[in-house]
């Protein structure tokens, strides 16, 4: 991984020249837009582009008033990011829905996209379809880099987002202290909770179709075997991307489920199901992150202002309170600022 944190210094440093020499070293191409080409299943794209869209326009945090006293008034709203750039990996045009679709919904004014040469053409025909319209062939660390730093053709943005590769997380942790990401997303995972009566091949085709992500893909059964509380924690320690429930105590047990990205209850539940139809973000945390954080949803693309409004009564009203915890933090510039 030292190289990954040459290449993003390097990018951020000399910015284009970096970005060109990296590109044509590691991809064989130079930077550039990319342009569409056909064989997109268009009717597909947009039937999850649909679902997509009402689920997440559903999950807008509500903006917030509150007079915490007399003269003392709270406001917290929500507004969205300016720009935001998305790294798809090879050719996934879903993993562009899911990500495009929940920023244009939070109202992000520059969406931005990276992606590898092979297969760009593809995703930004897909782009087109969604009204995106700044999608560049350039994948790997280097893309990760110019969307953090800028460069001169490339705007930095303010939040990254999108799975990809050990190398491109790797980059994403790497400028997480200058820019926002969403989280670091490595090798899928899918973990099937079976109970007694579950249907075993059901099980094993969930492990099949996860396996299809690549090398280090975490497939695994967890076997309830009578001790549901047992299998539970295994669950939790865990953390996985995908939990499947097989058997019949599969409802009963997927509200008791906390560290999970998402879970599949029941035979019918497929994980390809989320990640091509239903709605559901499939960008979701691996790793065992499932234990802090959650996938993406529209909060990822906005973020929350805290508006504060006092009048001169409400001042008076909580001044006794700044200046006895000023004291003691010893901030008396704090307590003399009350007694304008």
């Amino acid at each position: 991984m030292k190289n990954v944190e040459r290449i993003v210094r390097d990018v951020a440093e000399r910015g284009e020249a970096a970005l060109r020499d990296w590109a044509l070293r590691l991809d064989g191409k130079e930077p550039a837009r990319a342009e569409p080409s056909e064989g997109l299943p268009t009717e597909s794209l947009l039937a999850l582009a649909d679902a997509v869209r009402r689920w997440h326009q559903l999950q807008r945090p509500p903006d917030v008033r509150l007079e915490i006293a007399p003269g003392v008034e709270l406001e917290r709203r929500w507004v969205p990011l300016r720009s935001v750039g998305i790294y798809v990996p090879r050719g996934l045009v879903s993993t562009l829905v899911m990500c495009a679709v929940p920023a244009q919904v939070a109202g992000v004014e520059r969406i931005v996209v990276m992606t590898p040469p092979e297969g760009s053409g593809l995703v930004a025909a897909a782009a087109d379809v969604l009204g995106v319209d700044e999608v560049w062939a350039v994948g790997g660390p280097q893309a990760i880099a110019a969307l953090a730093y800028g460069t001169d053709s490339i705007a930095r943005v303010d939040k990254i987002v999108g799975p990809g590769n050990a190398y491109v997380n790797e980059a994403k942790l790497l400028v997480a202290g200058d820019v926002a990401i969403d989280l670091p997303a490595g090798p899928s995972e899918v973990v099937v909770l079976a109970g007694a009566d579950a249907d075993r091949h059901v099980a094993e085709l969930e492990l099949a179709a996860q396996a299809e992500h690549g090398p280090g893909t975490v497939c695994r059964i967890v076997d309830v075997n009578g001790d549901a509380e047992r299998a539970l924690d295994e669950i939790e320690t865990l953390a996985p991307e995908h939990l499947v429930l097989l058997g019949a105590d599969a409802e009963a047990l997927a509200s008791r489920i906390r560290n999970v990205g998402a879970v599949f209850v029941g035979p019918w539940s497929a994980v390809a199901a989320g990640d091509y139809a239903t709605g559901g973000n499939h960008v979701l945390p691996t790793g065992g992150w499932a234990r802090a954080v959650g996938g993406l949803g529209l909060e990822s693309f906005m973020k929350p202002v805290t508006v504060q409004r006092l009048t001169r009564a409400g001042l008076a009203r909580v001044r006794p309170i700044v200046e006895a915890l000023a004291a003691v933090e010893g901030m008396p510039a704090h307590a003399k600022a009350m007694r304008r």
